[in-house]
């Protein structure tokens, strides 16, 4: 852990919040970092949690905002 911290420019202590939930929402950035550190794309995060919470998924305010982020 210590090194997935390191490397991805987080401290340890951090990191550990983030495990044990004590963080409620991390920054897109902190966990962005630690995502390409441990080699996960964001899109297998993202699904992940999908799962794990009945697949609700965020109200967008734009519609068509997904797509703008995909181009």
């Amino acid at each position: 852990m210590l090194y997935t911290a390191l490397d991805a420019g987080v401290s340890p202590e951090t990191l550990r919040k983030i495990e044990s939930g004590r963080v409620a929402t991390p920054a897109f950035r902190t966990i962005a970092a630690i995502a390409d550190v441990l080699g996960l794309s964001l899109d297998a995060l993202w699904a992940e949690i999908n799962q794990s919470d009945g697949g609700v998924e965020p109200a967008r305010s734009d519609p068509d905002a997904g797509e703008r982020l995909v181009s």
